[in-house]
C-alpha cells in the first residue's frame, strides 16, 4: 500500500470517512457487477437548483475518496425521476395556465413552458446535464422514463410484484387511516389519459406479470407492471432503483431520514442489500426557510457562477455537509478567499494535511496554484470606494499593489475583478450607506489622515495596519468599533477588509482624499 493510500485510510475528511464504509462492503473482493456503483436522484419536477449540484459534487468526493482506497472500478448515475407524476406547477415559470392542463402527467409528458425541448422533464434535465458538465463531473445520466420504458426494470418489477404483500407491509404502517385504505405501491399509467394514477390495486397475477386497477371513471383495466406501463410509489421506487442497479452508495438530505429507512428495509425484501448512505443537512435562502425547486429560492447554480468562479462554489459544498447552512449571495465572497487561502497552503502542506484539505477534494493530485494576490474582498471594496462599471478601473490600482501582475499574467485574479464589480453593482452599491463621523470618530480621522499625509514606508500593508491600529487605540474600547467605524464613515459597509490593505491597494494618497471627503460630508451627501 502506498503511503498516501496509507494516510487515506486514517483520515478524518469526512469524504475518506464515508468512502471506508464503501469499501467495507467489499471486504472480501469486488461485487458480481464488477464495479461499486455510486448513485445520486434528481427530481425535475423543477429547474436545478444548487442543492442538485451539491448532492454530485459531494457524492463525487466520496467516489474519488473511494478510488484513492481501493482498485474497483467506480460509476456514478445521476438518475432523473423523470416519470414521476407531475403534481405542481413551479411558481417559477412561464405558461402557468398550460401547465395546470398538464397535472397528473408523467414530467416526460408534460409540455416544456420554455418551447426548447420535447418536455418539461427534458429541458430540465438538459440544464442539469449542460451544468456537471461544465464541471467536468465524471457521470452517467439516467432517465427513470427510460429505464422503465425499455425493460431495464422489469426483473425488478416482477420480484416486486411477487413481493407485493411485504411491500405492502412495510408502507401501510407509516401512513394516515385515509391513505392506507388506497395506497397501493404501484402506480398505472392510464392508457386512457396517459395520467400517473394514484389507485388501489384491486387484483394482481404474478404468473402473467400483471396488476388490475380502476380508472376514474370506473373500468376496470389489466396491466403488465413491466414496460412502462406503470412505475412505482417513491419509496418503493427508490428501493426498486437500488435492488435493480447494485446501488452502493447514495446520499440524501436529512428530510429523506425516514424515505430511507423505508426503502431500505423494502430493497431487502426485494433481496438487496441497500447502500450506503448519509443523510446532509438541508441548504436555506436568505430567510431560513429550506431551497425548493419549485419556489426558485435560494441561489440557483448560474447564479453562482456570475458572481464566483466554480471552484469557490464546489469548496461551499465539500464544508461540513452535516450542518446547516444559510446559501445566499453573501456567503459568495467568503467562500471564495477561503477556496483560495486553502490553495496558496496545500503546496507546504504534508500528506496528512494534505488529504484533510477541501481543495484535494475538488481538484484531486492537480491542486492548481492561486494567483489571487488582492483577496476577493479586497477587490469588492475598492470596487466600491472606485465606484467601478469595469474590471479596467481596477487594474490601474491592482498593478500599483503587484506591479507584476497583469490580466495575463493573473487570469484567476482578471477573473475575480469581473466578478467583483459585478457583484458591487447589483449587491453592494444599491446597499451602501455612509454616515458622518461622531466627534471621537471625527479626532481619530484627522490623527490617520495626518499620519498618512507624512508616510513614507511604501505600500507595506501591515505597517499600515499598525498606523490604522495606533490611531484607534487609546480611544476606542473595544477597538472594533474604531474599524467599523472606518467602514461605515470612509467604504458605506458595516463590514469591511483589514483597512491597512484597503490603504495599500487603493493608494495614501488616494485614502487622505476619501477622508478628506467623509470629514467634509461629501460622501454621506452623495449617498
Amino acid at each position: 500500500m502506498s503511503d498516501l493510500r496509507e494516510e487515506a485510510m486514517n483520515s478524518k475528511a469526512w469524504p475518506f470517512e464515508e468512502a471506508r464504509r464503501v469499501l467495507k462492503r467489499y471486504a472480501n473482493g469486488a461485487p458480481e457487477k464488477g464495479y461499486v456503483l455510486f448513485q445520486t436522484g434528481y427530481g425535475p419536477s423543477g429547474l436545478p437548483h444548487i442543492g442538485t449540484f451539491g448532492e454530485v459534487a459531494r457524492t463525487t468526493m466520496v467516489r474519488r475518496a473511494f478510488e484513492m482506497l481501493s482498485d474497483i472500478p467506480t460509476q456514478l448515475i445521476c438518475f432523473s425521476d423523470d416519470m414521476d407524476g407531475f403534481r405542481k406547477v413551479p411558481s417559477n415559470v412561464p405558461m402557468q395556465e398550460e401547465l395546470a392542463e398538464d397535472l397528473h402527467l408523467p414530467l416526460t409528458k408534460v409540455r416544456d413552458p420554455f418551447g426548447t425541448h420535447e418536455s418539461f422533464a427534458h429541458h430540465n434535465n438538459a440544464k442539469l446535464n449542460e451544468f456537471l458538465d461544465s464541471y467536468g463531473f465524471e457521470y452517467e445520466f439516467a432517465s427513470s422514463t427510460e429505464y422503465y420504458t425499455s425493460g431495464r426494470f422489469d426483473e425488478a418489477l416482477l420480484i416486486a410484484l411477487e413481493r407485493f404483500d411485504k411491500i405492502q407491509e412495510v408502507m401501510l404502517p407509516t401512513l394516515g387511516p385515509d391513505r392506507r385504505a388506497t395506497y397501493s405501491c404501484f402506480l398505472p399509467v392510464s392508457p386512457k389519459t396517459g395520467h400517473v394514477l394514484q389507485v388501489p390495486t384491486l387484483e394482481r397475477n404474478v404468473a402473467k406479470g400483471t396488476i388490475v386497477y380502476e380508472e376514474p371513471d370506473g373500468e376496470r383495466i389489466e396491466v403488465p407492471v413491466t414496460g412502462g406501463h406503470v412505475k412505482m410509489q417513491w419509496k418503493p421506487d427508490w428501493a426498486m432503483r437500488w435492488a435493480a442497479l447494485g446501488v452502493d452508495y447514495e446520499m440524501s438530505g436529512k428530510d429523506l431520514i425516514d424515505s430511507v429507512t423505508q426503502s431500505s428495509k423494502i430493497c431487502r425484501v426485494l433481496g438487496a442489500k441497500p447502500p450506503e448512505s448519509l443523510s446532509y443537512e438541508l441548504f436555506n435562502d436568505e430567510q431560513g426557510q429550506k431551497i425548493s425547486k419549485s419556489k426558485g429560492n435560494g441561489l440557483s447554480m448560474e447564479e453562482w457562477l456570475t458572481y464566483a468562479a466554480p471552484e469557490s462554489l464546489q469548496y461551499f459544498m465539500y464544508q461540513k455537509p452535516k450542518t446547516a447552512k444559510r446559501l445566499y449571495f453573501d456567503v459568495i465572497p467568503k467562500a471564495v478567499d477561503e477556496y483560495h487561502q486553502q490553495l496558496r497552503g496545500c503546496a507546504d502542506q504534508d500528506a496528512k494535511q494534505r488529504l484533510a484539505n477541501p481543495v484535494f477534494h475538488i481538484h484531486g493530485h492537480n491542486v492548481p496554484s492561486s494567483n489571487l494576490v488582492v483577496p476577493f474582498s479586497m477587490l469588492l471594496n475598492l470596487a466600491s470606494v472606485a465606484g467601478a462599471e469595469d474590471k479596467s478601473q481596477l487594474w490601474g490600482f491592482i498593478q500599483r499593489y503587484a506591479p507584476d501582475a497583469s490580466p495575463d499574467t493573473h487570469p484567476d485574479l482578471d477573473q475575480a475583478a469581473g466578478f467583483a464589480v459585478r457583484y458591487y453593482n447589483d449587491f453592494v452599491k444599491p446597499e451602501k450607506t455612509y454616515r458622518l463621523p461622531t466627534d471621537l470618530e471625527r479626532e481619530a480621522l484627522e490623527d490617520l489622515k495626518t499620519q498618512l499625509e507624512a508616510w513614507d514606508g511604501g505600500l507595506d500593508a501591515e505597517a499600515l495596519q499598525s498606523v490604522v491600529f495606533a490611531c484607534g487605540r487609546d480611544r476606542f474600547d473595544p477597538l472594533r468599533d474604531w474599524f467599523k467605524a472606518l467602514y461605515e464613515v470612509l467604504l458605506g459597509a458595516s463590514q469591511g477588509p483589514r483597512f491597512g490593505g484597503f490603504i495599500a491597494l487603493y493608494g495614501v494618497d488616494e485614502t487622505v482624499a476619501l477622508i478628506d471627503a467623509a470629514l467634509a460630508g461629501k460622501l454621506a451627501s452623495a449617498a
